[in-house]
């Protein structure tokens, strides 16, 4: 198991491609473990911390063996939260973009008839939270037949919002020939009891090395519940960082943070599970594209983020769960980059501060707190970084996507236009072959198809004066 490279597991061209644009250069701990044992169908019961690579690290195997031309589902992916359900996908659709593969989301707050729709296109892999999954295969709206993958991520936090039992019903409907996968930050015995239950011989992986000092640095903060928002105001202007996400306990408090930091003109917003799904969705897209600097959360959205350069994780409050300090810091220091993680602990939250170091095995260092002098000098800086907007230097999605075009066809099933209609039509174009189309999604009146290798631009042109099955289709670039 000591691959250095991707190369070493003699991926397919499309998949090796995707990696390489993607920046996939070297397995991390939780990869290299992983990869190989999936690829030889395994199961496997992961101990892994959040920030570790560990969605790749089933994503790329799970990819290289789905069989394009299947139609129905291949993989089945658990998540606990719809957030992390939208990031798995977004990530299965990077890794298996050029292998054409569709992996959609599902999850409550979102059309049940819009899902269905999906679902009856060919779909390779699906990701959703258990209630939602439950509720597709109660009415049927979901095939398992072909089902030999099946990954239950965060199993522990299933267990804490109460979804073992769903879980344990989606399993008891899918084949029993499939490669299981649990992943978890820990093992509590109920998830134990339902790893021996379901899984064959699984193979135990424990990756211990994601929680240290060695890309994020550790500081605590002690002082008075009311003086936070001051020392909030000192340390991002010392700190000064690229992109920042300061987590609170409570909705209440990213209320308050947000109104003081936005009144000083900080270019911020909020999210948490008060907020509407569709605007959930939209700060993270904002945060993720660089609209903003600073996003001030709940424990909510520490799933589910996976932002590479989040420079500065601070804890305005103490997380009260020892669990949720290792996934919020686990926002810093990813991909093999620097990171600093900052907690502000008043008296009272001393008990959490020590069983959290309890937890992660080593003390927070103390700081001192800034000095005016030590603000002032750095205020300039920071007042200059305040008026740039902030440059994103590693979103996977915008590089996977920056040679692929989506074009909108005004064809769907209505007038009987089927994939391979729109296939051969592109593919007779000259200098575009099969390998230059992409994922095709056709509607009932209207066909997307995702053009690739910057060929979009040429097939759009083409189609102005080309027919689909003798039929003239209006063709533009998509909006989304």
């Amino acid at each position: 198991m000591n691959e250095m490279n991707f190369k070493s597991y003699q991926l397919s061209t499309e998949l090796q491609k995707a990696l390489d644009v993607l920046k996939y250069n070297e397995p991390t701990d939780v990869q290299r473990e992983v990869i190989p044992r999936v690829l030889e169908s395994q199961d496997l019961i992961v101990k892994s911390q959040t920030g570790s690579g560990k969605t790749a690290a089933f994503g790329i195997p799970i990819c290289e063996k789905i069989v394009w031309e299947e139609n129905e589902p291949q993989a089945i992916v658990l998540t606990p939260t719809r957030e992390l359900a939208a990031q798995v996908r977004e990530d299965i659709t990077n890794i298996g973009r050029f292998k054409r593969i569709k992996a959609l989301a599902v999850y409550g707050k979102e059309p049940f008839a819009t899902q269905k729709d999906e679902l009856k296109q060919k779909t390779h892999v699906v990701v959703g939270t258990p209630g939602r999954m439950m509720d597709h295969i109660d009415r049927g709206t979901i095939d398992l037949d072909q089902v030999k993958y099946l990954v239950i991520d965060e199993a522990d936090e299933m267990l804490k919002m109460g979804f073992l039992d769903e879980v344990e019903e989606i399993i008891e409907q899918l084949p029993l020939n499939r490669v299981t996968m649990v992943y978890s930050a820990t093992i509590p015995p109920q998830i134990e009891k339902l790893c021996h239950k379901y899984m064959q011989d699984p193979i135990n992986i424990e990756i211990t090395t994601e929680v240290t000092t060695e890309n994020t640095e550790h500081t605590l903060f002690e002082i008075e519940k009311e003086k936070k928002m001051s020392l909030l105001k000192d340390v991002t202007i010392i700190e000064n960082p690229d992109s920042c996400i300061i987590f609170c306990n409570t909705q209440g408090q990213v209320n308050e943070v947000l109104t003081e930091l936005e009144q000083a003109q900080y270019a911020c917003a909020q999210i948490h599970g008060g907020l509407e799904q569709d605007d959930r969705f939209a700060v993270m897209n904002g945060f993720k594209m660089g609209e903003f600097r600073y996003l001030i959360a709940t424990d909510v959205a520490a799933r589910g983020i996976d932002v590479d350069n989040v420079s500065l994780v601070i804890n305005y409050d103490v997380p009260m769960e020892k669990e949720s300090y290792v996934h919020r810091t686990g926002r810093t220091g990813r991909a093999g980059k620097k990171g600093k993680a900052i907690t502000f602990a008043a008296d009272y939250e001393g008990k959490y501060v020590r069983s959290i170091e309890r937890y992660i095995g080593f003390e927070l260092k103390r700081s001192e707190l800034p000095t005016a002098e030590e603000v002032s000098e750095r205020r300039e800086a920071f007042d200059v970084k305040s008026t740039e907007q902030r440059i994103v230097k590693n979103n996977k999605t915008a590089r996977i996507n920056q040679d692929i075009m989506k074009l909108h066809f005004s064809g769907g099933k209505k007038k009987k236009i089927r994939a391979v209609d729109l296939v051969g039509t592109i593919s007779n174009i000259p200098n575009v072959t099969a390998e230059d189309i992409g994922i095709i999604n056709i509607k009932d009146n209207w066909s997307y198809v995702d053009i690739l290798n910057g060929k979009g631009s040429l097939v759009l042109e083409a189609m102005e004066h080309t027919k689909v099955k003798g039929k003239k289709l209006k063709v533009s670039k998509a909006m989304k």
